[in-house]
């Protein structure tokens, strides 16, 4: 067996090879991280195997994420390691030494020491999930902010019409209407029938003549200002609205039509949706990381805390909320969603509501059970059955 290890970095990257027997067949090199320096990492290691060839990196954010995928999709053969594997071999050195060099070797010997798992199709789809359900999180941030600052702008311009609509303004009446005509000026002035089809259209029917003249009374009364300059802000506002609202639709396509493609069995698990199975699978990875559900529940940040000092040990603590946002997020979000699915959950729930514990302590308890459901099933590869 050949070993190829390589030390990923931002720019570039550093790589070796080496035989079981510790023979060094390529002295370690620097690639960019780049086509040309792809091309170079690969016309070092042509003459080799591919089937009798490990590649071997270290899990380092990003950066590694295009070199993977490239080797990955020439039918090599890689194993993403975990760094602390490596710094435990660093620290049986004698001499404290840790350069590009000499950590493409670490690498080697990790692969030559530890149990390693190849890096498969699905380790890509996952590897995709997380990058999409982490953006869409952050297109949903700013949504949200967007939608804050929209309110602001309709406090000063026209404040009467948030309660108006009995669904706020954050709908596509409203927002059809603003994006026309934000002042409450310009509103009154409007002719009745213009107005009455304008909300009468945006509403698929459920506005007409009625709420145009209340509209139209409203916007006469109306405190607020004339301001151009916040009319502006308010079409510009919801012109980002709703561009960020047709990028999270391409997202939740790409999400979907990954989901279908990994047919995964967490989607068996009654009221977890595309969305909420993509975060988790995502977050998660590779289930063989953990090798048990109460790492997972680590990783999630849904383990309790310990107050211990001398002979005192509290009896109540909070969860750490130390892990992954986002998985714990989805979690919490897929323990609410299966406990309105699932008798047994729902039944979990209940119980727990019963001993005392608020809404979110109870959903809490139930995610720690859903946390092993998904263990045993994405472990086994087996479909949820549990009535």
């Amino acid at each position: 067996m050949i070993y190829v290890g390589i030390d990923i970095a931002k720019q570039n990257h550093f790589a070796a090879a080496m035989t079981a027997d510790g023979e060094v067949l390529v002295q370690p090199f620097t690639f960019t991280n780049d086509a040309e320096g792809f091309n170079t990492f690969l016309s070092k290691i042509k003459s080799f195997d591919k089937s009798n060839t490990l590649i071997g990196l270290e899990s380092t954010a990003h950066y590694g994420e295009n070199l993977v995928c490239f080797l990955f999709s020439l039918g090599y053969r890689i194993s993403v390691i975990n760094p602390i594997q490596t710094s435990s071999l660093r620290k049986t050195n004698i001499r404290k030494t840790k350069t590009d060099k000499v950590d493409c070797m670490l690498i080697i010997k990790s692969l030559i020491v530890n149990k390693t798992r190849l890096y498969s199709k699905s380790d890509i789809n996952s590897l995709r999930l997380k990058s999409f359900c982490r953006f869409r999180q952050k297109l949903k941030k700013s949504k949200a902010k967007l939608k804050i600052q929209l309110v602001s702008y309709v406090d000063v311009i026209f404040p009467e019409l948030q309660y108006f609509f009995k669904s706020g303004i954050h709908i596509n009446t409203c927002y059809m209407l603003l994006m026309k005509h934000s002042s409450p000026d310009e509103i009154a002035a409007l002719h009745l029938t213009y107005l009455a089809n304008l909300l009468r259209k945006a509403s698929h029917g459920r506005f007409g003549k009625e709420e145009a003249i209340a509209l139209k009374s409203l916007a006469k009364s109306s405190v607020g200002t004339g301001d151009t300059a916040v009319s502006i802000q308010i079409t510009q506002s919801i012109t980002q609205i709703e561009l960020l609202e047709q990028q999270l639709n391409v997202i939740d396509e790409n999400i979907k039509s990954i989901m279908l493609e990994l047919d995964s069995v967490i989607m068996t698990i009654p009221g977890i949706g595309f969305l909420n199975g993509a975060m988790i699978l995502g977050e998660i990875g590779d289930i063989s990381r953990f090798s048990n559900p109460s790492k997972l529940l680590a990783y999630a940040g849904l383990d309790p805390t310990v107050n211990q000092s001398g002979k005192f040990n509290a009896k109540s603590t909070k969860m750490s909320k130390r892990g992954s946002k986002l998985l714990r997020y989805a979690l919490i979000n897929a323990a609410w969603n299966v406990s309105l699915n699932n008798k047994t959950f729902d039944d979990y729930y209940k119980l727990k509501r019963s001993q005392g514990n608020n809404h979110y302590a109870a959903l809490g308890h139930v995610a720690h059970k859903l946390v092993r459901i998904i263990f045993k099933i994405l472990k086994d590869n087996v479909a949820f059955n549990l009535d």
